[in-house]
């Protein structure tokens, strides 16, 4: 499939961004620091971020052994979520601008979803165990 560019912004728009996708795929992370960062599932496009405005307005949340978190100083928005050992970006969809195409298809960190919500869509779904197994194969 051919890539895609999906071009968003910040809630008060001083950061822009371009990702670019090879699918209109959106993910939900139900870990507990995702959930603590947006208080409930990150709802997520993922791809390469084939373009960033407004640099002096992103913060950086080292959130983890393995990953970072933007967003923008100005008004809070949080812009994406980072891989550090490949630079892979997940960006929350809800920042991007609409399209009609996004197909919600799989769920990650599934054993710490909480019992009080539960998405109706079949979806792939992914322990934390296979969640890193699957970034890192060695």
């Amino acid at each position: 499939m051919a890539n895609l560019d999906r071009n968003g912004s910040c809630l008060c728009g001083a950061v822009t961004l371009t990702l670019r996708i090879t699918s209109p795929s959106v993910s939900a992370c139900h870990c507990a620091t995702c959930r603590k960062w947006g208080g409930g599932p990150l709802l997520v496009a993922e791809g390469e971020l084939a373009q960033l405005s407004g640099e002096q307005q992103v913060r950086i949340h080292d959130s983890s052994e393995w990953a970072e978190r933007g967003f923008c100083d100005q008004c809070g928005s949080h812009l994406f979520y980072r891989l550090k050992s490949n630079g892979h970006h997940a960006v929350p969809v809800g920042l991007l601008d609409d399209h009609d195409d996004w197909q919600f298809d799989s769920q990650i960190f599934i054993e710490s979803r909480p019992a009080y919500y539960c998405f109706a869509n079949q979806t792939r779904e992914l322990t934390g165990e296979q969640v890193f197994a699957e970034f890192n194969p060695d």
